[in-house]
């Protein structure tokens, strides 16, 4: 296929873009470099079969062009702020970045004619709600603003589908790891260490608890769903049913640096306004689909120190 990938220089995307080339598709990568990095690609740029743009989505002028020239036949949504703590400073972050690029998105794809798209979602969704949630039920109650664009995204998403037609993959992630990360618990361990390898202090009790997953087994799980998923809307939950607290991953990565760091703890159920302290995904639809990832939340943890250390 001949596809467009949103925020294909991220963490995500770069991946994402690894695995398509693979299966021997042609891609455009629209990234505005916010998060995104010209490393994570860089491997990719000799490639006859990528092509990547450095724009904005919010841009219309040259997005419309760049739709014009290009007969896309699906759409990989990955742009977004992905950074909860930065949206939560300035709320017009979540909603251009996560929000708004979503709906400007739609609008080209009904006025271009693309029929296929899927859309990065994410646990965020849910906010505090306490219990298994599976996909079609709630509460959906997101305490952050990044959670709030999401499901504001997945709502006009849905509406999109219905009256114009177009075939929707939605995954929603929980927290995942790996090499090309650009911030998050793993990352900022290592950074703090690196700075003051005797102490390591932890946001919060160190007791938030949630499921990992490592980047390449998540776009597996993409990619699996896509293909064996073919209702007009199709909704998962990706992850294991595992999942690893906040101090095992201080120790772990104290660990793997060969360090005897003491940890403190600032305190408190959560690390940060925005912060969910736990949850749990419901996977029942996406193994009864036949795919479940093939590590633990420790082991997708553990290899994401390793790989951020360059092991």
């Amino acid at each position: 296929m001949n596809i467009l990938i949103t925020g294909g220089a991220g963490f995500i995307g770069s991946h994402l873009c690894d695995r398509l080339l693979s299966e021997g598709h042609t891609l455009t990568v629209v990234d505005n470099l916010t998060l995104g990095t010209l490393d994570n690609i860089s491997h990719l740029m000799e490639e006859p079969r990528f092509t990547f743009v450095e724009e904005d989505i919010l841009h219309t002028a040259p997005m419309r062009e760049l739709f014009e020239t290009h007969s896309f036949d699906m759409v990989y949504h990955l742009a977004a702020n992905s950074d909860i703590q930065k949206g939560g400073k300035d709320p017009q972050v979540d909603y251009q970045l996560t929000f708004n690029t979503t709906f400007q998105l739609l609008m080209l794809m009904r006025e271009y004619g693309v029929k296929k798209l899927f859309f990065s979602s994410t646990s965020a969704i849910f906010g505090e709600a306490q219990g298994f949630f599976n996909e079609d039920f709630g509460p959906l109650m997101p305490v952050s603003n990044y959670g709030a664009g999401k499901l504001a995204s997945e709502a006009f998403i849905s509406a999109f589908s219905s009256t114009y037609d177009i075939q929707t993959w939605i995954t929603r992630f929980p927290n995942v790891v790996g090499e090309r990360f650009t911030h998050g618990v793993i990352f900022d361990f290592i950074r703090k260490l690196r700075h003051d390898p005797t102490t390591l202090e932890v946001l919060g009790n160190g007791e938030q608890c949630k499921p990992y997953i490592y980047v390449r087994d998540l776009v597996d799980g993409i990619q699996y769903v896509i293909s064996h998923s073919h209702e007009r809307m199709n909704v998962y939950h990706l992850g294991p049913d595992t999942r690893t607290r906040v101090k095992e991953i201080a120790r772990m990565v104290i660990e793997e640096m060969g360090l005897h760091a003491r940890i403190i703890y600032t305190g408190g159920d959560r690390g940060w306004v925005g912060d969910v302290p736990e949850f749990k995904y419901d996977l029942t639809r996406i193994k009864a689909l036949g795919w479940q990832p093939p590590r633990t939340s420790d082991e997708a943890v553990r290899l994401a120190i390793q790989k951020g250390l360059g092991k």
